[in-house]
């Protein structure tokens, strides 16, 4: 640049001009002009002369260069550089001028991308022509991706699509074009369901991913039919998570369903089935229909059905309402969830199948919930393609060019299309790095190349990104994992309550949610258990007479210890009397066991009840009914052999023989009841009765239970000790019978014992069938059962005991020991000696009697033997004269009046137990003797043994 000479006055208006030497330029004002005030123009900006680098590197070909700042490149000039669509930029994209007026980096190229091409079936018709909306929105994606220099840098995506008109046939044959026409496709990415599965499951055979933007049917998450299949478009048992945390969040285990008998509902319904078994949820009823939904709404009403979940379609759900409205199965005890793609008003649409109004409808369908896959995001997030929702939506219908929504089929599903080609980007930038270790290129796949389609596979398996219709992100059998939204019809419009990402586990919920009654309803009828207790009066009751009886035992005992040593109490063997006392004071005392349950004590201390009631019920009746069966047996023993009568009377009964038959009965119970309890011991059991329903208006149930004590095999353990007691009590009764004309001093009171028994086994024999039976109603048991017992040990108490007290009173034999035996020993010695002389006067009575009536024989033989004679020397008379002398016929005493008197010993026959002065008086009535009527007449035999 030009020096200035020095001068001390410019004019104003005078002008300057910078002129660089060489090939710079002028950066900077090149003129400058002086002003009134004395100043220059452009004083804030310098001018320099720069070097200038080469103009060629402000082009490029096939590409775009951005210089800054805009002018001529020189030094501190930058320049960016970037390839337009189909190239990829060769080099550095920026470029610094240096001082020296070059460049630091080469001039970059553009180079055409290496293509990967899609092959893609948009059902443009059919159907479901979703591919009108999803196609642009797919291309739209393309775009964004093309152009994004981090995502697929070296590679362009290309769509080759054709119109499935969502059908199988028709996509068979597109399918052929796609996998026999180049180029090679590197994934498929087909539209409804039926489509998806002929593609699915025949994409393996050539190595091929499949990536679904439109398939929602829950057979194509079959992992061992479809191996490379993924979807964008959530399967229909996506609802299922949903509905399994909406049960976990009001807390309910048991649920019902109806469905309408298709193939996508059945599936659906099994997977349910499958997730609430997992989360401990109860499928309580299953039912389905064709056509006809009113037998399975009934037998949802029959079985208590109040969380219901319908799958069907919206036709069929009318007809399920309808019949739903006539079996009462809604309001503040039921919820309802359905399928949330029906049309808002569905329940308002007339439909001549069904016969109920609108207004039945209303009614009927109010507070149910439906779930509903989320295909748009509802939040405003700017996802991996840098765009919102809302701006998603406004860029589809820029290119839809105005089309009403409504009209343009799959546009609800168009969010899913922009994501799937996203995904399979970033899957497919996600293999590049892999492939390059491995020595392989995305551009070397074929249809026999496995690795590469694996590498694309776990890529596309571990996918998670935030796109425009939500969080994408596959299950494990290829499945989008998405948002569902959970609405709720108040007041006959559809309410929004909540969403729930599955993939994410995470509910939001607004709390919004409106019940018909105070809250959501319980899941059943709730069962509220109450244990029936005894009646506190009656065991009140009973306890009193139980305790006096008890206080009647002791004073028996206490009496009968006391008067030990009078003999009258003596021969009634006491210490069998005392076991009998003790006895009934035990079985009285089981009456407190048996009336103590669980409004008494604690459920873990009833197993000690129970055992109290065995014991004190099975030793106190050993004991009582033992020493009385003892006393009747010895005595039916000893006397009542009629040949032996009197030897045994002469017998002593030895006290030991009485106390060891106490003592082996007492043993074989104790035996028993040890065994039992070793072997089954006793625990509580809890009955069950039919539920109840309270008298108020309330959703609940009672559930009556009774406890009671029981074991394993208590029928078995009951029949044996019931079978050996019962035999125990008739014998008793029958050895009772057998005594009771038995007279005997040693036990004085047997006849008392067998009333005793009479009544305690008919009391035994009727109560132990009869508890069995009323065991199920405690207090009729617990009456019965208690009341024999007191009955019995008072009855056995009062006839044993009181007519012994009764006896010492009134006839004041209140003795010593010393006095009552003297006084015993010297009655009974005057006794005998009075019963001496009485037998002796007989005796001697007798004989003289013997002796004139031998006499009268004998003259009576003599008279007999002259009157022989005499009839001889007549023989030869006359007839007549023998008629009128014959003798009297002979009179034939009668045999019956020839035997002794009740009491005595015939002595025909039992010669030996006469006295010896009688041994001759079987003369009296020689066998051929004949006696005239005029003589002794028979009456007056008897006289003889009198």
């Amino acid at each position: 640049m030009e020096k200035i000479r020095s001068v001390q006055i410019l004019p104003v208006d005078y002008e300057i001009e910078y002129i660089c030497r060489g090939n710079r330029v002028i950066v900077g004002p090149k003129v400058r002009k002086c002003l009134p005030n004395g100043t220059w123009t452009d004083m804030t900006q310098h001018s320099r002369c720069l070097l200038l680098c080469p103009r060629v590197w402000t082009s490029l070909e096939n590409g775009r260069v951005t210089v800054k700042p805009p002018g001529p490149p020189v030094e501190g000039t930058v320049l960016h550089y970037s390839c337009h669509a189909g190239f990829i930029l060769e080099g550095r994209n920026i470029s610094h001028c240096t001082k020296l007026g070059k460049w630091d980096a080469p001039k970059p190229t553009c180079l055409w991308k290496k293509k990967l091409y899609i092959g893609a079936l948009f059902p443009m018709s059919g159907g479901w022509p979703g591919g009108q909306a999803c196609m642009p929105s797919a291309q739209m994606a393309l775009d964004l991706v093309n152009n994004r220099s981090d995502i697929l840098p070296d590679y362009e995506l290309e769509l080759i699509h054709f119109d499935s008109m969502c059908d199988p046939g028709e996509a068979t044959k597109l399918l052929y074009d796609l996998l026999y026409t180049e180029p090679i496709k590197i994934v498929l990415m087909p539209g409804c369901s039926g489509v998806s599965t002929l593609v699915g499951e025949a994409a393996r055979m050539w190595n091929l991913i499949v990536l679904s933007y439109g398939s929602s049917s829950p057979a194509l998450s079959n992992r061992q039919r479809f191996p490379t299949f993924f979807r964008t478009h959530p399967s229909a048992t996506l609802h299922n998570p949903t509905r399994v945390q909406l049960f976990q969040k009001w807390k309910w285990t048991r649920i019902a369903t109806i469905q309408q008998t298709t193939e996508v509902f059945t599936s659906t319904l099994d997977d349910l089935e499958q997730r609430v078994k997992e989360a401990g949820i109860e499928i309580s009823v299953r039912q389905s229909f064709l056509t006809d939904p009113a037998v399975a709404v009934k037998n949802l009403k029959r079985q208590d059905a109040r969380i219901i979940v319908g799958l069907f379609y919206e036709t069929e759900a009318r007809k399920v309402f309808c019949e739903v409205f006539k079996e009462k199965l809604y309001g503040k005890k039921y919820v309802w969830f359905l399928i949330g793609w029906y049309a808002d008003n569905w329940f308002k649409i007339k439909d001549p199948a069904i016969n109920c109004t609108v207004e039945n409808m209303t009614e009927a369908v109010e507070g149910h919930v439906t779930t509903e896959i989320v295909m748009l995001n509802p939040e405003t997030v700017r996802g991996v393609s840098n765009m919102t929702s809302q701006e998603f939506l406004a860029a589809l219908m820029s290119r839809l060019g105005g089309k009403n929504p409504e009209e343009t089929g799959g546009f609800q599903e168009a969010p899913l299309a922009y994501d799937a080609v996203w995904a399979l980007a970033l899957a497919l930038n996600k293999t590049v790095a892999p492939l390059k270790a491995k020595g392989r290129r995305l551009e070397d796949f074929n249809y026999n190349n496995h690795d590469i389609t694996a590498e694309i596979y776990r890529a596309l398996n571990t996918s998670s990104f935030e796109g425009v219709s939500g969080h994408v992100v596959f299950d494990a059998q290829g499945s989008r994992m998405a948002m569902t939204l959970i609405e709720q019809l108040q007041g006959g419009s559809y309410k929004k309550i909540g969403y729930y990402d599955s993939s994410q586990k995470n509910l939001s919920w607004f709390g919004n949610d409106v019940w018909i009654g105070a809250g959501p309803p319980a899941d059943r009828t709730v069962v509220i258990e109450e244990f029936r207790f005894l009646s506190q009066k009656l065991f009140a009751a009973v306890s009193v007479f139980a305790g006096l009886g008890i206080l009647l035992g002791i004073v028996c005992l206490t009496f009968n210890i006391y008067n030990g040593n009078v003999r009258y109490i003596q021969n009634s063997q006491p210490y069998l009397n005392n076991m009998t006392a003790v006895g009934c004071m035990m079985a009285l005392a089981a009456v407190f066991p048996l009336g103590i349950d669980g409004h008494h004590v604690h459920r873990s201390q009833f197993p000690v009840v129970c055992q109290f009631r065995l014991w004190l019920l099975g030793l106190g009746f050993s004991l009582a009914y033992g020493s009385m069966f003892t006393k009747i047996w010895w005595v039916h023993t000893l006397f009542t052999k009629k040949d032996e009568k009197k030897e045994k009377k002469k017998q002593h009964l030895e006290p030991w023989k009485l106390y060891a038959t106490v003592g082996v009965l007492l043993a074989i119970d104790f035996l028993s009841l040890m065994i039992w309890q070793i072997v089954d011991p006793l625990h509580i059991t809890v009955e069950k009765f039919t539920k109840e329903a309270p008298k108020e208006d309330l959703d609940v149930l009672i559930q009556p239970l009774l406890e009671h004590c029981s074991s394993e095999k208590m029928n078995t353990w009951l029949g044996v000790v019931y079978g050996y007691k019962g035999l125990l009590l008739l014998l008793g009764i029958f050895l009772a019978y057998e005594t009771k004309s038995v007279s005997t001093e040693k036990i004085n009171d047997h006849r008392a014992v067998g009333m005793a028994i009479y009544n305690v086994a008919v009391l035994c024999l009727i109560t132990a069938p009869v508890t069995m039976i009323l065991s199920s109603q405690q207090d009729a048991s617990f009456a019965f059962a208690a009341l024999a017992i007191v009955f019995s040990a008072y009855i056995t108490l009062v006839v044993l005991f009181v007519p012994k007290m009764r006896r010492l009173i009134t006839r004041g034999e209140w003795q010593s020991e010393q006095q009552d035996t003297l006084k015993t020993g010297s009655s009974t010695n005057n006794n005998d000696e009075e019963k001496s002389r009485q037998l002796e006067r007989e005796n001697r009575e007798l004989q003289k009697i013997i002796q004139e009536k031998e006499e009268r024989v004998s003259a009576l033989r003599n008279q007999l033997a002259e009157r022989q004679a005499l009839r001889n020397r007549r023989r030869p008379s006359t007839g007549q004269n023998q008629n009128h002398n014959a003798p009297p016929p002979s009179v034939q005493p009668d045999p019956k009046s020839l035997l002794p008197p009740p009491g005595y010993p015939n002595p025909s026959t039992d010669n030996h137990s006469l006295p010896p002065s009688f041994s001759n008086s079987s003369n009296l009535y020689p066998a051929d003797s004949k006696m005239s009527r005029n003589h002794c007449h028979n009456s007056q035999i008897p006289l003889l043994y009198k």
